[in-house]
């Protein structure tokens, strides 16, 4: 029998700096910063969180490859995506792509597609 997972805790996001990060999250997103052990930080919203590993410090001996800008993530908004675009362009930050159909993991979804500072995909959508 394989293993049957139920939902997804957390991620990790490997970053170039945590500052901006979390900045760039709370200012534009919404998020909270917590420091959750020394020197270690983790973006909260709703239920979830993203851990955050700043380049060349060694947060676990298991990663191997951990390099900034390689994540692709998406987030799920109730907020109408009309609304989103006006708060992105207030906050000056540029869309990449959208909004465009996609396909979420339940739901189709009308999305919006950003860079974060370390030039990761964030993709924030309305379910349809």
């Amino acid at each position: 029998m394989p293993i049957v997972l139920d939902s997804l805790d957390h991620v990790v996001l490997t970053v170039a700096s945590i500052d901006k990060t979390i900045a760039f999250y709370e200012r534009v997103l919404g998020m909270t910063a917590r420091e959750f052990k020394p020197q270690r930080y983790a973006l909260h919203f709703g239920t979830q969180k993203i851990n955050l590993h700043e380049v060349g410090t060694v947060v676990d001996p298991n990663v191997r490859h951990a390099t900034a800008g390689s994540g692709d993530l998406c987030f799920l908004t109730r907020m109408p995506l009309e609304d989103v675009i006006a708060h992105l362009q207030a906050e000056g930050v540029a869309i990449v792509q959208g909004p465009v159909g996609a396909t979420g993991a339940r739901h189709r979804l009308r999305s919006v597609y950003i860079y974060d500072p370390d030039d990761n995909l964030i993709e924030i959508a309305n379910e349809v």
